[in-house]
Order: structure tokens, then C-alpha cells, then sequence
């Protein structure tokens, strides 16, 4: 159902800290095609907001940190476009999905999720199984609908009332780390922050607990999701997830003992 003669407009919106080395890649991948370009960066120190200029004026920071899920709200309240398409600063719309993203915000739908298929490198290659692909996100909605949830971590668009979720064609390229340790940070961080957050609503771990997730964690990444058939790389994306399920239990669990 079409709600307006004329045609709707869309933005582009990023949360960003320290991105300097992926923006200008990330935001080449649009800028030629969206009307609207919003970034909210939450205290970078490199040359990120340079960046962000030459692409756009609606740059603003936010140096507290309340989460991803608060933060992509601030986001979206300087967004004015019709749709929101978010965006990581290490992804890359690919010309399907920039074809098929044109089409969905051309027939603005009312109510109406759409969801990726992201597409992720680890350590300079792309990985097809280890649950990695496909990896369905919902990314695209109409700006007055909805909005994502107060997740700290693992935040998500929340579908509307009687809403419904579509999913496009074309993937969403994903680049993330090339660096082993970098990567381990990075997962070290989001397990610190799950467990505050599953602390905060009182729920408890226990060693035995952990132990048990995380070995799931190996076995449900290499085997029953085919990590094998990505070969070393899998092998090494089960062992990562299994540490980060191990720190993100035992991380709880040790939140009570103090």
C-alpha cells in the first residue's frame, strides 16, 4: 500500500567510534544514492569525524555511552528521511541490495521490517557456513514506525504492531577483523556488556553453566552449523565463540560473588 504520490526519502544512518580506516569505503558504497547521511559518533580519536565531513554535514558526537541499542535512538532523532537504512561502518552495500533497498523504499510499505543478508569476512576471508551465512538483520524501516530496542549489546529493530518483516535480495558485505587479538577484544567487550546487562535483571551463572554454553557454543558453530566446510577459518570462529561464551557466563557468575 502506497501512502504518498511523491517518492519517499531515505537515509543513511551510523553510530561510529574510531573508524577511521573503514568510513570512507563504507559511506563510497551510498552516498550517491541516499538522500540523507546521519553519523553519531561517540568520541573517536582518529580521524573518523574528517572523514564523515566530506561526505556529510550531519555529524554529531555523544561522549557517554549507554549502550547500542540507546545509541542508535539518539541516531535516529537527527535522521529526517522517510526510511532509515543503518549501517556498521565496516559494511558495503552491494548493487543488488542497493537495487533491491531502491525498490522496497519505492513501494513504502506501511508496517514493514526489511531484513539483510550480511555477508562477513574473518581474518581477510568470507565465511559461508559456521552460522555466519546466511545472516538475516533487520537494517531498513520507515523512520516514524519504529526504532530499535534499549539493548545494551546484540541490539535489534523492534518489529510494529501488526507489522510484518521482508527480506531483500543482494548481500550486505561485512569486513570485519583481520587481527586475531583485535577480534578477541572486540568479543571480550560485548561479553562484558551482556553480563552487566543479564546481572541487571538478576539473573545468575554458575561455572558449571558456563563450562556446559560453551562447549555447546564449538560444537553448534563447527558441526551442526558446518564451520568445518570454512576450513581453519571455522575451526578457529568455533573456538572464538566458545571463549566468548565461556567469559560471558563466568563473567556473570563472578558479578554476584563480589
Amino acid at each position: 500500500m502506497n501512502q504518498q504520490n511523491t517518492k519517499p526519502s531515505l537515509a543513511v544512518a551510523l553510530i561510529v567510534k574510531n573508524e577511521a580506516k573503514h568510513l570512507a569505503a563504507c559511506l563510497d558504497s551510498v552516498k550517491d544514492w541516499v538522500d540523507e547521511i546521519v553519523i553519531l559518533d561517540s568520541g573517536s580519536s582518529d580521524t573518523t569525524e574528517e572523514i564523515a565531513r566530506q561526505y556529510t554535514n550531519k555529524f554529531f558526537v555523544s561522549n557517554d555511552w549507554p549502550g547500542f541499542g540507546m545509541q542508535r535512538q539518539r541516531a535516529q532523532q537527527y535522521v529526517e528521511s522517510d526510511y532509515i537504512l543503518w549501517l556498521d561502518a565496516d559494511e558495503r552495500v552491494t548493487p543488488e541490495l542497493r537495487q533491491s533497498i531502491q525498490q522496497a523504499v519505492a513501494s513504502n510499505h506501511i508496517n514493514t521490517v526489511y531484513q539483510v543478508n550480511r555477508l562477513s569476512t574473518a581474518f581477510g576471508k568470507f565465511i559461508h557456513h559456521s552460522g555466519w551465512h546466511p545472516d538475516w538483520i533487520s537494517r531498513l524501516h520507515r523512520r516514524n514506525e519504529t526504532q530499535y530496542n534499549d539493548v545494551k549489546v546484540h541490539e535489534s529493530i523492534v518489529i510494529p504492531a501488526n507489522g510484518k518483516i521482508e527480506k531483500l535480495t543482494g548481500n550486505l558485505e561485512h569486513y570485519t577483523f583481520e587481527d586475531f587479538f583485535e577480534f578477541q577484544r572486540k568479543q571480550q567487550k560485548y561479553a562484558e556488556l551482556w553480563a552487566e546487562e543479564k546481572f541487571l535483571k538478576g539473573k545468575k551463572s554458575s561455572i558449571a553453566s558456563a563450562v556446559i554454553h560453551s562447549m555447546f557454543s564449538f560444537i553448534r558453530t563447527y558441526i551442526l552449523k558446518a564451520g568445518f566446510l570454512d576450513g581453519k577459518h571455522g575451526f578457529i570462529i568455533a573456538c572464538i565463540n566458545a571463549q566468548y561464551v565461556l567469559n560471558k557466563y563466568l563473567g556473570l557468575h563472578l558479578k554476584h560473588k563480589k
